[in-house]
């Protein structure tokens, strides 16, 4: 069984599905296999989230771990498209909580510098309303650099958040047809790099994979292609942010 998943994983979406719902449904042995085959995945969204290397030794690939069973057991292929893009959405989050929590923490300790007028050196430990606006400064700072980012990556692609909010789908239904369409494209290389390289969707690849008419993807194509480009970037905070609205 597990020679099988190692040669399979990933490389079919009908098969990992599969397999995680047979793992759901209480089959422990493909749970076992499935958690101990999906490693490099594993260590693949660990290091791609932390921006560092991370292998079985991190704290950081104990988080993935979980975030993976807990995918495994709360994922639905009804509701979503691929279980790999749903199993790499949750090992995010848990890992960004993780950080976040771990940076708070870290914080409580940090120690200001010196008073040259002070003979002793004696360092002062920042109280928690110090520590507090800190990190929301902090926070706030990187908020803002992400959506710059984000705003000339739409620029290179003709699109601007005036327009997204315009064009964004009014029922949640649709938003959920066109945020699954989305998640099909980022997680297939042939179709997002289609996308990066014509600036434009795979309508007639998309055609055959989706149940929807091309209509239904020309009228979301914004949205859909702004969502794609946020679920194949590193923009933790406006991810965590829009997480009720697309996520």
């Amino acid at each position: 069984m597990l020679l099988s998943i190692i040669q399979g994983i990933f490389k079919t979406k009908t098969n990992i599905s599969e397999l995680a719902k047979r793992a759901k449904a209480g089959n422990e042995e493909v749970m076992n296999d499935l958690l101990f085959a999906s490693t490099p995945f594993l260590k693949k969204t660990a290091t791609f989230v932390c921006k560092r290397a991370i292998d079985e030794h991190d704290e950081e690939f104990s988080i993935a771990l979980d975030g993976f069973h807990e995918a495994i057991m709360a994922f639905d292929p009804t509701e979503t498209a691929s279980f790999q893009t749903f199993a790499h959405l949750i090992i995010k989050r848990r890992l960004i909580d993780y950080i976040r929590k771990e940076t708070a923490r870290t914080e409580k300790w940090v120690l200001l510098e010196p008073d040259p007028e002070q003979s002793s050196g004696q360092h002062f430990i920042l109280d928690e309303k110090s520590i507090h606006t800190y990190t929301e400064k902090q926070q706030s700072a990187s908020r803002k650099e992400e959506l710059l980012h984000y705003k000339k990556l739409l620029k290179e692609f003709n699109l601007t958040f005036e327009e997204l909010t315009k064009s964004s789908p009014k029922h949640s239904d649709a938003r959920k047809t066109a945020f699954q369409i989305a998640q099909i494209v980022a997680d297939s290389k042939e179709l997002y790099q289609y996308l990066l390289d014509n600036k434009r969707l795979p309508l007639k690849q998309l055609e055959s994979l989706v149940d929807v008419s091309r209509k239904t993807i020309e009228r979301h194509r914004k949205y859909i292609i702004a969502v794609v480009l946020l679920l194949n970037s590193d923009f933790i905070f406006i991810k965590d942010y829009v997480r009720g609205e697309i996520i």
